[in-house]
């Protein structure tokens, strides 16, 4: 038995004499296990044994190890109550740990009466492993979370064997791991690894579900990232930790790939429908839809939370994995009146010893009511800022009144996160995610060309607070490369110049483009496959430049807020100038011809300064009084001179 499990907890533990099933199925009047042979056939079929409190259990002899088995479900055929009871339907148990082959999307898994045992993965019987052992390895606050697709990023590099790749094996590769270390990485957060299933829209359209953000389980991993299960995650944070790597997964607790009740019928739905997803309350047929995927997980209900849980302890102690990203977190937090950072939920998560020391990270927004949550989650949560997204976007964009916005998120966002008393800030900043735009698709397309979507580019957002330098989409023109470098290093400057825990999509770093898709979820193709045969090798090397300097400079990676200078050793005061060597006070935030900002931070005698001209001329920079005077530690500024479009940093030279 799994430590911390008991007899009630659902799934499958292995006994001296056979296996013994644990199925909770709220509702139902009968469950049953179905064995099947390696060719695929159904050999037995075991009736649980009704335990109370939706649960069904039975001790099966002579099952093993390796052995593949499924579920039915008998109950009532209600859907205007929120039953929808098919035991025709063969059924993937939630608490499967792995399963036999992916899932794949075919219209019989959502017709009545249609017998799809031939067309649904079969779960495999796995004995736990030892726990895995030592603390996790939490990325510091002021550290880099490395947002990675295990396929996209690995389906097309040259020194990755090809069986290896799309897989979370070739992510141990010393290629990968060196480009790791080349960007001081403190954690990769791998995109959804559970087992998904393409939206239905997908296959008649020749498309493929490529970001894994349609999850039907929880426990088990998909066969195509992790053929041989959870031993291939515990593997891959093994040997990350070796190289002083944490690996965190991004989770989807918030709906699943059964979708609106169109959808397909592959494990809670033919389960108790109307106890693990949220309905209407005064339609108890109607599926609540705060996620726009179809469905929404019934995060306040005991039985969601229960699997929830399990989930989490299933990937941090038999995969060793040091933090979750979730995905749509508010609805973790909903406690059926609205969004509480005391929910239910959330606390269990915090009481949990198994999980309370890993890093909990939140996509702290969702489009169910009040779902705008940014700076609400727990103190001890981080969360991802789309305002700093949003501001240091616009910022290099040219929009007016920016400054000031960029200054509150260069130092942190504490009009976010300075609430109730904190002192220090939570912020996860980024310029780019797998959602949107990538980085150099910022500066390429001043508006989103989603046509291989199949949607007639209505899906996706329409405000990217992108801009093409003067002609949309790609260019020959050696001035328009020119200048769409220069404002991609730029991004990527002000990103590792701010304050708080970043992350930096993988492929931003060397010019990944998807040509103008901000959508991308179902291009499981070059579009989105990491093209390592035509790195942007002069954007690569200034990334590396600059998180050497972040990593080396410890007062970029301290998180608590800044104060206004006051000459003290206080490592934590700035000072705010213009680039004329005017102290920023007022109204000449708002100045439309300030060209740019100065940062200057730290205390008298090692302070840091970053120069900002977001302008298309040169801009003299003042720089401020200092007694062994300043040397450029990174950037293109020529003495005080500081070229267009441009970052530069300088250090205070000791004194002697």
């Amino acid at each position: 038995m799994a430590r911390g499990a008991t007899h009630s907890t659902p799934g499958v533990r292995l006994t001296s004499g056979g296996a013994r099933f644990t199925v909770r199925a709220p509702d139902a009047e009968a469950v049953h296990v179905c064995l099947f042979d390696p060719d695929d056939r159904e050999t037995t079929r075991h009736r649980l044994e009704p335990r109370g409190d939706g649960l069904f259990v039975s001790e099966i002899v002579g099952v093993r190890a390796g052995h593949r088995y499924g579920l039915r479900a008998e109950g009532p055929w209600e859907p205007e109550n929120g039953h929808r009871f098919d035991s025709s339907k063969l059924l993937v148990d939630p608490y499967a740990i792995r399963l036999d082959r992916p899932f794949h999307y075919d219209p019989r898994l959502g017709e009545r009466d249609v017998n799809t045992a031939a067309i649904v993965p079969k779960a495999i019987i796995e004995p736990p492993q030892k726990p895995f052992g030592g603390k996790p390895r939490v990325p510091a606050p002021g550290g880099l979370i490395y947002e990675l697709p295990v396929r996209a990023f690995t389906m097309l590099h040259p020194d990755i064997p090809e069986e290896k790749r799309g897989t979370l094996a070739a992510l141990t590769h010393p290629a990968v791991i060196d480009h790791l270390k080349s960007l001081h990485v403190a954690a990769i957060e791998l995109m959804p690894i559970a087992a998904w299933i393409d939206e239905r829209h997908l296959p008649p359209l020749g498309l493929a579900n490529a970001w894994g953000y349609n999850s039907v389980t929880m426990l088990a991993l998909d066969p195509r990232l992790a053929p041989g299960g959870i031993a291939e995650l515990r593997a891959l944070t093994t040997e990350m930790h070796r190289h002083g790597i944490g690996v965190l997964v991004d989770v989807v607790f918030n709906h699943t790939g059964e979708s609106d009740l169109d959808g397909p019928t592959l494990s809670l739905r033919g389960l108790g429908n109307r106890n693990f997803y949220a309905h209407d309350p005064n339609r108890p047929g109607e599926l609540v839809n705060d996620t726009g995927c179809g469905n929404t997980l019934a995060c306040h209900r005991p039985e969601v939370r229960e699997l929830v849980i399990a989930a989490m302890r299933h990937l941090a102690l038999q995969g060793g994995v040091d933090g979750f990203r979730f995905d749509l977190a508010p609805i973790l937090g909903r406690d059926g009146t609205g969004f509480s950072r005391h929910a239910d939920m959330l606390a269990a998560m915090h009481a949990d010893p198994a999980l309370s020391g890993r890093l909990l990270v939140a996509e702290p927004w969702d489009i169910g009511p009040g779902g705008y949550q940014l700076g609400n989650f727990p103190d001890h949560w981080r969360e991802w800022n789309d305002r700093a997204r949003d501001d240091i976007r616009s910022f290099w964009r040219g929009d007016a009144g920016k400054t000031g916005d960029l200054a509150t998120r260069l130092s942190g966002s504490s009009d976010i996160f300075g609430r109730d008393g904190a002192t220090a800030t939570r912020t996860v900043n980024f310029v780019a995610a797998h959602d949107g735009f990538p980085l150099g698709d910022l500066v390429t397309y001043a508006g989103k060309h989603n046509e291989a979507n199949g949607e007639d580019n209505r899906d996706g957002h329409n405000e990217n607070y992108s801009w093409n330098c003067g002609v949309e989409g790609e260019t020959d023109d050696p001035s328009i490369r020119a200048a769409r470098e220069t404002d991609a290093t730029a991004l990527l400057a002000t990103l590792f110049a701010s304050r708080g825990t970043l992350l930096l999509t993988a492929g931003d770093e060397f010019g990944h483009s998807q040509h103008g898709n901000n959508n991308a979820y179902a291009q499981d193709n070059e579009i989105t496959w990491r093209d390592w045969a035509n790195l942007d090798e002069d954007r690569l090397a200034h990334a590396r430049e600059w998180a050497r300097l972040r990593a080396e400079t410890p007062l970029f990676t301290r998180t608590d807020f800044l104060v206004p200078a006051d000459g003290s050793d206080n490592p934590d005061q700035v000072e705010w100038r213009a680039p004329g060597g005017e102290v920023l006070e007022g109204g000449a935030w708002n100045d439309p011809a300030l060209p740019g900002l100065v940062m200057v931070l730290g205390a008298p005698g090692q302070r840091v300064m970053l120069a900002f001209n977001r302008s298309y001329h040169a801009v003299e920079i003042v720089l401020p009084d200092a007694p062994s005077g300043w040397h450029k530690a990174l950037g293109p500024a020529t003495g005080s001179s500081l070229p267009p479009r441009s970052v530069s940093c300088f250090k205070e030279k000791p004194g002697t």
